[in-house]
């Protein structure tokens, strides 16, 4: 094991350090606060029932230790790639390349989500369309600095936040909320709780964005293990007090089958002004977290691709944006293609299946600290552990599946590379 940064730093492609502890708590708003909220309390209420309310807390304590996790591994190891390059320096090679893999391909299959969601708010006859159209824009965003990417996920947090407000205070005014609605029942079962919790965990996951960026942030020691934590409970906040609102106004049997359950809550509520706003704000929503997803997708792929995962070339930092212009480039175009042939549906279980992988090996890796190192109290990432590797199997039966199998073909990958190199 290595107590020295990866070699990220002193490279001629290094990215440059522009963003403080407002950027980077921004970012990890921008990434939780999203699409994930308006999208996954309809099929999490439909597997937890009235036992939604302990989904949201179980993801909160898992994402938590999550968090705590990720927040001492990037003080330590400061360099663009996050669990990849915890796993890698801590628990050997191939745990970081695994991370690294179920992070790209589960984080792309989220940006396809999120583009799709934009385009379904936007143009729902012309989802898909829409949806590579909002890829384009964001990749071409990105390119052209991370400066600008926070600037711009600054102001689409400010927007969401000023929706989800006037729909929590429209919804606690209206009349329409009766507490008993509150209750927790004999419909919310142990699997069902879990099972919502993994598909809740979906609009948590996020704050390792500030992670990923950590060769871009400015003494990270010290910055990104204020900014995970602020990211965080800014969002465990704001996303219990949306769910209370619109179990209050709905109930679990209506929010269960709603299509849109913002929107259903804004109609119990006799605001049908409000109908529009939520719409709007759900597509802005989206759009933040897709931002942020290629953000961190690319520099993942920037981390692999400089220790030859990926092809070298995508290792490439562009010298006037100092951004890794070959990997966005190249994340833009399979995120475009996955938005314009897939189903926004599967792609959100499949993407919490590999996330919740990713930070499986992000607890471990924690685990293996030394108190000098800034270990964080052992509970922390034996229960961010345990808790990713159970939510991640409750999960429903396709995603754990597809989910299993995509990791295995990273791994199969891996081998067939190592062998491969020892023979030449």
């Amino acid at each position: 094991m290595s107590s020295t940064p990866s070699p990220a730093a002193g490279l001629p492609d290094e990215l440059q350090r522009r963003l403080g502890v407002p950027d980077a708590v921004m970012i990890g708003l921008g990434s939780m606060i999203g699409a994930g909220i308006f999208a996954s309390l309809a099929p999490a209420a439909r597997a937890a029932g009235s036992g939604l309310l302990l989904g949201l807390a179980l993801a909160a304590v898992v994402s938590y230790c999550n968090a705590t996790s990720s927040a001492r591994l990037a003080a330590l190891y400061p360099a663009s790639g996050g669990t990849y390059v915890y796993g890698r320096e801590r628990l050997g090679a191939f745990w970081g390349y695994l991370a690294g893999w179920a992070f790209v391909v589960g984080k792309t299959a989220s940006c396809a989500a999120m583009a799709l969601t934009v385009g379904t708010y936007v143009w729902p006859g012309q989802a898909h369309a829409v949806a590579v159209a909002a890829v384009v824009a964001l990749t071409a965003v990105n390119y052209a600095g991370v400066q600008k990417s926070a600037l711009l996920t600054r102001a689409i947090v400010a927007v969401v936040l000023a929706v989800l407000a006037v729909i929590v205070v429209t919804s606690l005014s209206s009349g329409a909320g009766e507490a008993t609605r509150l209750d927790i029942g004999t419909d919310a079962t142990v699997g069902g709780v879990l099972q919502a919790a993994g598909l809740l965990f979906f609009a948590f996951a996020g704050y390792a964005r500030i992670a990923t960026l950590g060769e871009e942030i400015r003494d990270p020691a010290r910055t990104i293990p204020r900014a995970i934590p602020i990211a965080l409970g800014i969002t465990l906040v704001v996303y219990a007090l949306v769910a209370v609102s619109i179990l209050l106004v709905l109930g679990p049997g209506p929010l269960a089958s709603a299509g849109a359950p913002l929107t259903d809550a804004a109609r119990a509520a006799d605001a049908d002004w409000l109908v529009p706003v939520v719409r709007v704000g759900a597509a802005v929503a989206a759009l933040g977290s897709l931002l942020a997803l290629i953000l961190g997708v690319s520099r993942t792929t920037l981390a692999m691709a400089r220790d030859h995962h990926l092809p070298h070339a995508l290792a490439a930092v562009h010298p006037r944006f100092q951004v890794p212009h070959r990997a966005e480039l190249l994340v833009g175009a399979v995120v475009a293609i996955a938005a314009a042939t897939t189903d926004v549906r599967g792609a959100i279980g499949f993407s919490a299946f590999g996330v919740l992988a990713y930070y499986a090996i992000a607890n471990a890796s924690a685990w293996t600290l030394t108190p000098a190192e800034g270990r964080p109290t052992r509970i922390i990432p034996v229960t961010g552990l345990t808790g990713c590797l159970v939510l991640a199997f409750a999960l429903p039966l396709p995603s754990v599946l597809t989910g299993a199998a995509v990791l295995i073909i990273g791994a199969a990958a891996y081998a067939t590379r190592r062998v491969t190199t020892h023979r030449q």
